[in-house]
């Protein structure tokens, strides 16, 4: 059974930074790409970075590029998100969502529960 468990969101100022991890179980991690997405309140889902399989290839939205870092610990089957400088519009429920295959595409088939970021003096 596939199992994606966020952890590490919170309350961060603006400027400030958090950590977000996924825990990935019930599939071979190492075989699927794997994306951020989030989802502000009142607003959409919206796609914030992806990772191919091998970790070679990393995407981002304008609205992160050069302040969000995604990377993965396939030996650990783990997900990050590395988030510098925030700003109060990063305030959603993040969650990490699993490919369809090794590479990034338009759609996903799992996801985990979310983690809430509040970025907020």
């Amino acid at each position: 059974q596939v199992q994606l468990v966020e952890s590490g969101g919170g309350l961060a100022q603006p400027g400030g930074s958090l950590r977000l991890s996924c825990a990935a179980s019930g599939f071979t991690f190492s075989s699927y790409a794997m994306s951020w997405v989030r989802q502000a309140p009142g607003k959409g889902i919206e796609w914030v970075a992806g990772i191919f399989s091998t970790g070679s290839h990393t995407y981002y939205a304008d609205s992160v590029k050069g302040r969000f870092t995604i990377s993965r610990d396939n030996a650990k089957s783990t997900l990050s998100l590395q988030m510098n400088s925030l700003k109060p519009e990063d305030t959603a429920l993040y969650y990490c969502a699993k490919e369809l295959d090794s590479n990034l595409g338009p759609e996903f088939d799992y996801w985990g529960q979310g983690t809430q970021v509040t970025v907020s003096s």
